[in-house]
């Protein structure tokens, strides 16, 4: 593995910028203890999730609460701060609690939720608990997969004809959590569904002019593909700036674990058009239809997403001379996320970096902060600091 170049703009400013983030996940333990923020921020500053059905205000459910204990991981990594690690191990017995009770887990979001809050421990701390409740996690995420279309259905209730035969290209995220439990378990169907699964999307969801669908359909009985949509995104033609990044990362990441090479290609594929599309300061539009000049909000989260795919897929390289170039973007699109998209001050929010987009067709996490920018922004922050680091994935 090549050490970066401290030469580099981006590694000479990661110390100071894990000087600012540590303090304010500090402050931020402090003001939370074991309740967990919204998805976003408003105006700058995280608010208590809020209550839904049964769940009061607070409680853990949705698909972003482990990227909060995620950033606690790496900071203790980072820092050996127990109280870092106190605050990671009790969001993990809450996790633990949450899939034993079943709540909230009708989604293919279960391979975010528990690789950072239950795999996690397993990892750093041999937590038996943590690694009961992750093969549980995965043995409830096989529940979604479908045959014989091969894929794993993104959200929902698995009989509501609107999400039947729906995945989406943030899956790639949530495969790690069955190539863990195969790993720990032996059993064969948990490698061969995420087999089954990103085959799917390397040959449907990334078009071929190397832009990538968010969402894609197939016909749940005969196993069909259908169409190509979004979601999220500014047109079911468009390509969506987070999608784009969960493509860089996700095929590599897979990568690691099954050892397909098309995967390497398609997730250098996703590499190019996303490099191609970036405006000068390296942070993309929230959908990458928009280009400078524009009026657009940026998401600094794909930006943190793609660094970490960069950095990822180039680790894997054997060429160098590829792999220094993926490492170079991966360092300019870092340096301009320190410089220009993190507070002036810890104090003046609780996020990690600004100008996230969570939902721009909905109106939703516009300009804010995010979990899973925060959490990204730490990974690409302990991937510069510390290039030995093995992620959690």
């Amino acid at each position: 593995m090549t050490t970066p170049s401290t030469t580099s703009p981006a590694v000479a400013t990661v110390p100071r910028a894990l000087d600012d983030a540590l303090a304010t996940l500090r402050r931020n333990i402090a003001n939370f203890g074991l309740s967990y923020p919204d998805d976003t921020t408003t105006n700058g500053k995280y608010l208590l999730r809020p209550a839904a059905g049964p769940f009061t205000v607070g409680a853990n459910r949705g698909w972003t609460t482990s990227f909060w204990p995620g950033s606690y991981w790496i900071a203790f990594e980072l820092t050996g701060d127990e109280s870092f690690q106190t605050a990671a191990v009790a969001h993990a017995r809450d996790f633990a609690r949450r899939v034993d009770q079943e709540e909230d887990l009708e989604t293919h979001d279960l391979g975010f939720l528990y690789t950072l809050a239950a795999v996690a421990p397993w990892r750093l701390l041999r937590d038996e608990d943590s690694h009961r409740a992750a093969l549980s996690a995965a043995d409830h995420l096989m529940r979604r997969f479908l045959e014989p279309a091969g894929i794993i259905q993104a959200w929902g209730d698995l009989n509501d004809p609107v999400q039947r035969g729906r995945t989406i290209i943030d899956s790639l995220m949530n495969l790690p959590l069955l190539t863990w439990a195969h790993e720990q378990s032996g059993e064969e169907r948990f490698i061969q569904a995420a087999r089954r699964h990103i085959e799917q999307l390397r040959v449907h969801i990334i078009r071929e002019d190397n832009t990538t669908f968010h969402t894609f359909y197939w016909d749940p009985v005969t196993g069909d593909p259908l169409r190509g949509a979004t979601e999220q995104g500014a047109a079911d033609d468009s390509c969506w700036a987070r999608g784009q990044a969960w493509g860089i990362y996700g095929f590599a990441l897979n990568n690691r674990v099954l050892g397909d090479s098309r995967l390497l290609e398609a997730s250098r594929r996703c590499a190019e058009h996303f490099l191609a599309l970036l405006p000068q300061d390296q942070v993309p539009y929230w959908d990458m239809i928009y280009t400078d000049p524009s009026e657009m909000p940026r998401d600094s989260s794909s930006g943190a997403i793609a660094v970490c795919g960069l950095l990822e897929l180039a680790d894997q390289e054997d060429d160098a001379e590829r792999a220094a170039r993926w490492r170079s973007a991966a360092y300019r699109i870092l340096d301009s996320l320190i410089k220009n998209y993190t507070p002036k001050s810890p104090e003046d929010s609780d996020a990690l970096i600004l100008e996230s987009v969570y939902d721009f067709p909905k109106s939703v996490g516009v300009n804010e902060g995010s979990l899973w920018g925060d959490y990204f922004y730490m990974e690409a922050l302990m991937r510069v600091a510390r290039p030995e680091w093995k992620p959690y994935w």
